[in-house]
């Protein structure tokens, strides 16, 4: 996608400070340093906290379909099942319709450890949107939903 370059004028000066990507950039940061602290106990990433969320919400679902579901590629999917399964949070089958793909559930564990992740889940959101008020946030979220 080519882009029409807009030249730095004395009128608009470029100010990183005010750019999109830096903001997100910044805003990124505060919510993942919010999530590592909040996500610690549980020793849950971000990667691995959307994957068992996301299994929970489904029930069993493909490798392939889950890496859609939460915007994750094939290579960064592969990884985090590996350490969920490693954990004993979520079981593998082979799909008996399809023997070339996996089917991944929660396991006992999985769905014991899911409801405590949810609720630091929800804390994570609101310290993350603390600094807005309820409209605000409710713009801002619907704002970045229209971006992705």
């Amino acid at each position: 996608m080519s882009l029409p370059l807009k030249a730095d004028t004395p009128e608009a000066p470029y100010r990183l400070e005010d750019q999109v990507g830096h903001l997100l950039r910044r805003a990124h940061q505060r919510a993942s340093a919010v999530f590592l602290e909040t996500m610690a106990e549980l020793e849950l990433t971000p990667t691995q906290y959307a994957a068992l969320v996301k299994i929970g919400d489904v029930g069993e679902i493909s490798q392939n379909h889950l890496g859609r579901l939460t915007a994750m590629d094939p290579a960064t999917s592969q990884g985090v099942i590996r350490r969920l399964e490693a954990r004993g949070l979520i079981e593998l089958r082979p799909d008996p319709s399809d023997r070339r793909r996996t089917l991944l559930r929660l396991s006992t564990a999985g769905h014991q450890l899911l409801p405590g992740a949810i609720g630091r889940g929800r804390a994570i959101t609101a310290a993350s949107l603390a600094p807005l008020d309820e409209a605000e946030q409710a713009t801002f979220l619907a704002l970045l939903k229209r971006l992705t």
